[in-house]
């Protein structure tokens, strides 16, 4: 497969019987992110990256409400049908919020070191922009794994925060997704729902992850040892198991008998990788 590292939207078509993923990266993510998921997951299912427009905002309204009319625009517009929405950090928040809308338009999902809830950001802030050691060592920070972080990802972050526009944009993301807090909402959420932490996050700590899987009625938690902000990144092979796993047992097997019951019987225990 070619990479995916190019900043445009990845559409991977497989034959129309299989399920729609669609994978959504978080406030410095890329597509390359997904680079292992799209690796082990393309013969099997269709699917679909979205670059966000986190650095082309519209004042019209809230930055998470613009992110979300986006997603819902690139769903129509690629004929995406019940897709399994798997979110990293800002992505994940970003699944939730679409759910809320309309979660009778998505069978399941992924959310790994999701905000929505609580999150320590790199950017809520002006930081020392110019300081090319102080980012690299913010960026290395939010990986446990540090042979995760190449010198393109450093660079891709510092190239990105010269730019005063981009920095006011992504500020203005990340203050308007702290504000969005989902606490009272999420309980509302009663689709199947993979929780995926790293036991080291420091962006999205554990407890986070706890709070999630206490407030999603049909939600499991799977937390991975010696893994920070970005699991499938820092232990992909843990990650595309643990996927695959509720893909296959809580997705495939349930979609054609999809009842209430159905939901409130998935399998909420803990588990620990």
């Amino acid at each position: 497969m070619s990479s995916i590292s190019k900043d445009r939207d990845l559409r991977v078509p497989v034959p129309s019987k299989r399920l729609n993923l669609v994978l959504l990266h978080g406030l410095f993510g890329s597509l390359s992110n997904w680079d292992s998921v799209t690796r082990a997951f393309s013969d099997r299912h269709n699917i679909y990256i979205p670059k966000l427009p986190i650095l082309q905002q519209s004042f019209a309204v809230s930055p998470m409400e613009n992110l979300v009319l986006y997603l819902e625009h690139y769903i129509e517009e690629n004929h995406i049908a019940h897709p399994v929405l798997i979110g990293n950090s800002l992505g994940g928040h970003l699944a939730l919020l679409y759910s809320l809308k309309g979660q009778h338009r998505v069978w399941g999902l992924v959310l790994t070191g999701s905000s929505g809830l609580f999150e320590n950001t790199l950017m809520d802030h002006f930081p020392r922009t110019r300081d090319y050691s102080y980012i690299k060592s913010k960026v290395r920070e939010v990986f446990y794994k540090k042979e995760a972080v190449d010198e393109e990802l450093i660079n891709k972050v510092f190239s990105c925060i010269q730019n005063k526009k981009n920095v006011l944009s992504i500020i203005r993301v990340a203050k308007d997704a702290k504000r969005q807090n989902l606490k009272k909402e999420l309980p509302n959420i009663e689709i199947p729902v993979q929780l995926i932490w790293g036991m080291q996050d420091v962006v999205t700590p554990v407890s986070v992850a706890e709070e999630f899987y206490l407030l999603l009625p049909s939600s499991r938690l799977c937390l991975i040892n010696e893994c920070g902000h970005v699991p499938m990144m820092e232990q992909p092979d843990q990650f595309n198991n643990l996927m695959d796993e509720f893909i296959s047992r809580k997705i495939i097997n349930d979609k054609e008998t999809r009842t209430q019951k159905n939901l409130n019987s998935f399998n909420r225990t803990i588990a620990i990788s």
